[in-house]
């Protein structure tokens, strides 16, 4: 196990940075999530760290140790991919000791550790199948244990579970996090989707243009985003987002007037961008003025989409027992004011808030 350091880490493919002057510590047994949409970095990010990706500028550090210019093969990582990447024609457990013949390792040891990694994900009765004779959750788990075999200092997975149902996602998931943290191998995990992120990672690391938008634990990310980017990214949906200006005790919109709530009273002025997730927001008799534009039901709630006067569009969440509105209705927004974010005409978050 080790830690891993990026210090103003930069990849440059010709004049276009993927990665630009990127900082950020993954501590010694730490999961920590890479999040973004695609092309953010993230990936880029991941296989420099597994040196299929060379360094432009700055220092990558695996332990005490500079890896720049490191081998793939002797930094002592081990990669999950999308694709699981399993030799078709080799069973289960050559698949999964395929890694220790590489390293020369002795017979009956190979045959023992395969058989404990086999153990722990449950392949036990499948070390004698072909990959084409597993499911897609099956397959997932054949790569799981080949990496975890290895005993790295660090496992690195890139979007693993994108090639599973929805269901085996979520089993898959809880496999993954049980596993690390029963190992405690220092993790890092790309994803674009913000549910795996919020439930599996210690912490995340937000990613959009090759640069670190903010980095904190999934609580921290949802209830303190550092700019509005962050903001609307994370979450399904993401934080709703409204242009306003302050005059006296009001917050005026295009759609109507909030009173300024008392945490934001003392640093607000002129224009501002106002950020309130979906359960602070419920159809009212006053409020933002608007229409409804889109009626999701998901079960144990309902999401309403409402198109508000000026343009704005925001995502209002409901309980199960309430009251369905009608598409093209015409609707009244209320807003918790106590629940206000507020963010500068740069985008970062309000000093103070």
């Amino acid at each position: 196990m080790a830690k891993v350091l990026f210090e103003g880490v930069s990849k440059r493919f010709g004049d276009v940075a993927a990665v630009d002057k990127l900082d950020l510590e993954i501590t010694d047994g730490e999961l920590l999530v890479l999040l973004g949409p695609s092309g953010c970095g993230k990936t880029t990010a991941l296989r420099m760290v597994a040196g299929l990706e060379e360094v432009s500028d700055g220092s990558l550090s695996i332990g005490d140790d500079v890896v720049n210019d490191v081998d793939p093969k002797d930094r002592d990582v081990a990669m999950v991919f999308q694709s699981y990447a399993l030799y078709p024609h080799m069973t289960v457990a050559r698949n999964i000791e395929f890694p220790l013949r590489q390293q020369r390792m002795d017979a009956a040891e190979r045959t023992a550790k395969v058989a404990e990694a086999a153990g722990t994900l449950g392949l036990g009765e499948l070390l004698d199948r072909k990959p084409g004779q597993l499911s897609g959750g099956q397959r997932q788990r054949v790569a799981l244990a080949r990496a975890i075999v290895r005993d790295p200092k660090v496992f690195l997975m890139d979007e693993p579970l994108s090639n599973l149902d929805a269901k085996l996602r979520v089993q898959t998931r809880a496999d993954i996090v049980s596993l690390q943290r029963r190992l405690g191998t220092t993790t890092i995990y790309v994803t674009h989707d913000q549910v795996e992120a919020m439930t599996m990672g210690h912490r995340i690391a937000v990613m959009q243009g090759g640069k670190l938008q903010q980095v904190a634990p999934p609580e921290e990310l949802y209830e303190r985003p550092a700019n509005t980017f962050v903001a609307a990214f994370l979450g399904s949906p993401g934080m709703n987002l409204l242009e306003a200006e302050r005059v006296g005790d009001k917050l005026i919109t295009p759609a109507g007037e909030i009173n300024v709530p008392e945490h934001l009273s003392a640093v607000l002025d002129g224009p501002v961008t106002l950020g309130i997730r979906p359960e602070g927001l419920h159809l009212s008799t006053s409020g933002l003025v608007g229409s409804i534009l889109l009626v999701e039901m998901l079960g144990a709630e309902t999401q309403v989409h409402c198109s508000l006067e000026g343009g704005a569009t925001v995502v209002v969440r409901q309980g199960h027992d309430a009251q369905r509105p009608t598409l093209g209705d015409p609707v009244v927004v209320g807003v918790d004011a106590a629940a206000l974010h507020a963010f500068g005409p740069d985008g970062t978050r309000v000093a103070g808030t």
